[in-house]
């Protein structure tokens, strides 16, 4: 299982000012993206995970040049949520350096927008969306009624989709009902968050799960990066 660190992004700036040496008194804080994402990938950081809160409010990425600073000094793949909804804002994110899109889960209510979004990204398009029955079922479905995640997970690898990123808010026995569902449809499952500790890595890792985003989770030293990459090995 991966182990992917994620940083989100406003205006510039990583919201989670990360210190890798507060424990030890040494080095210095930094709000940097780009540098918070370098240290990583030093660590073995297999592909870097960036939110554009920013982007995702207006609806198309607006922490072009984030990302085009991390891209520039990286050759890691680096993987951009928040206003990569639409065949342009996907296109934006690609000419920035992204490699990997993270689309909302509308996507998987309008076939033909899904079906643009996939001409341009292709297997690099993932779907994120939230596995709790009750969360799918209060999703605003245009066609009337929330699928199950198992149909919903079929109706996306039918339609071309590789992989979905699934926002776990700790709960992981639907993480692990969610990635049995993805395996059957042949699709990757990537949870988001939610985990607190290197058991509860473990425990997606026996699951099924392929990786897992981590955010403030990593940046604020809750979890140590290469304790939890030894952790899933």
């Amino acid at each position: 299982m991966q182990v992917i660190p994620s940083i989100d992004v406003a205006a510039g700036r990583s919201r989670v000012v990360f210190w890798p040496g507060v424990s030890a008194g040494v080095g210095a804080a930094t709000d940097r993206p780009e540098v918070i994402a370098e240290h990583f990938v030093r660590l073995g950081a297999p592909l870097v995970h960036v939110v554009d809160f920013d982007g995702a409010r207006a609806g198309h990425p607006v922490n072009t040049e984030v990302l085009g600073a991390i891209a520039s000094r990286l050759a890691t793949p680096l993987q951009v949520a928040g206003g990569v909804d639409d065949p342009d804002g996907i296109r934006l994110a690609f000419a920035s350096g992204a490699t990997r899109v993270v689309a909302g889960l509308a996507l998987a209510d309008d076939p033909a927008a899904l079906r643009a979004c996939l001409e341009v990204a292709g297997d690099w398009l993932a779907i994120g969306l939230d596995a709790r029955p009750e969360r799918l079922a209060a999703f605003g479905w245009r066609r009337g009624s929330a699928p199950s995640i198992a149909e919903l997970l079929d109706e996306l690898a039918e339609a071309g989709v590789r992989r979905v990123v699934v926002n776990h808010a700790g709960d992981q026995s639907v993480v692990a009902d969610a990635a049995a569902a993805a395996a059957v449809a042949g699709l990757e499952l990537l949870a988001a968050g939610g985990a607190r500790d290197l058991q509860s890595l473990e425990r997606l890792r026996d699951g099924g799960v392929a990786g897992i985003i981590l955010g403030e989770a990593l940046l604020s030293g809750a979890i140590d990066y290469v304790a939890a990459r030894e952790a899933v090995a």
